[in-house]
């Protein structure tokens, strides 16, 4: 597998140029992880598959969820891209390299836990603080205007938000200068993250309920589903954060009440 991964590794760096991967490679890479694994969850919600394991009743209108994905494009292209290319002169400065051997993976796997603590706690306090009033109304309400998110509703965000946030998922990788292939690790994983926090179903086997301190889509559901000064919620990945300054209490309460009625129901 590590001799095939590696195959494939110098095919890229013999046929592109670190600009051309690092930029464009990465936008293809993130592009494609982000609709693939986006794009089905609008197929169940207009189709009603799966809908036992919807969290909200309420769909979105087709046309809402075209509006979505229009400003997607829109916004990939004029932000996102923009911003991949711009930031490459400081990551190959921070150390970024693309050659071979690729590191071990007890090196990827350590600074991707590295990345996924840091971004927790930046994500933390900016997703925070874009709820204070003046912030919620001019910028972050743009995000909130599916309060019945389905899984490309993520990156659907006001320009400024995204650069803002977007610190919380760079700035990681801008420290300890990581190999490309790591970079793209942890992109997908990003990426595949805060698709499935937004999709809109609870599964069995969703990761939330193998790891309890992992947020998923019922946990950020809750977020979308209340008013802006009430949300709480605020974690990216990991729940520890709202958890230690008790911003989660109203959550837990309702989850707390929904085990008790089930409970009841189960005794009647």
């Amino acid at each position: 597998m590590a001799s095939l991964l590696e195959s494939g590794w110098q095919y890229l760096i013999t046929n592109f140029s670190d600009f051309q991967l690092a930029c464009l490679g990465s936008f293809f890479l993130h592009e494609s992880v982000f609709f693939f694994s986006g794009l089905p969850f609008i197929f169940l919600e207009r189709a009603g598959y799966l809908k036992k394991y919807k969290i909200q009743e309420k769909n979105n209108t087709p046309a809402a969820q075209e509006k979505c994905i229009a400003k997607l494009v829109m916004y990939h292209f004029g932000v996102n891209l923009p911003v991949m290319i711009l930031s490459y002169p400081v990551f190959r400065y921070m150390g970024m390299e693309s050659s071979l051997p690729l590191p071990s993976w007890k090196v990827v796997l350590a600074q991707i836990l590295f990345y996924f603590i840091l971004e927790d706690f930046v994500f933390y306090w900016g997703h925070r603080i874009l709820h204070t009033k003046w912030l919620y109304k001019h910028v972050h309400s743009v995000h909130h205007e599916y309060a019945t998110p389905f899984g490309l509703t993520s990156e659907y965000a006001h320009p400024a938000e995204i650069l803002f946030l977007g610190f919380a998922t760079i700035i990681g990788p801008a420290i300890t200068g990581p190999h490309l292939f790591t970079l793209w690790l942890w992109m997908v994983l990003r990426v595949l993250e805060t698709v499935e926090a937004h999709c809109g179903y609870h599964f069995p086997w969703s990761i939330s309920n193998l790891f309890p301190l992992y947020g998923g889509a019922d946990f950020h559901d809750y977020h979308h589903r209340l008013l802006y000064t009430k949300s709480g919620n605020y974690s990216s990945t990991f729940t520890y954060m709202d958890r230690i300054f008790g911003t989660d209490t109203g959550y837990r309460r309702l989850k707390a009440l929904k085990v008790e009625a089930e409970e009841g129901n189960k005794k009647i």
